[in-house]
């Protein structure tokens, strides 16, 4: 996977459960776990605008690129 979810690390830290997250963003949990879990294939700025509001952290904290491409784009390209 090329961009990792480090969201249950931020959580942690903040002593914040997933269930007060959804309800300060106004996602759903099963949403939430789609992305906390890397299963996302997207995620709208401002769901990410609110996630780090309420956790108070930067986007650089919550999501990081590992160098490698995922295994969809590697397919497109060869």
């Amino acid at each position: 996977m090329a961009i990792q979810v480090h969201l249950d690390e931020i959580l942690k830290k903040r002593n914040m459960t997933s269930k007060e997250l959804c309800k300060l963003v106004s996602i759903t949990e099963a949403n939430l776990s789609v992305l906390r879990s890397g299963k996302a294939k997207g995620v709208r700025f401002n769901t990410v605008n609110k996630i780090c509001y309420y956790l108070q952290c930067d986007v650089g904290d919550i999501l990081k690129f590992d160098g490698e491409l995922g295994e969809e784009e590697h397919e497109e390209s060869n």
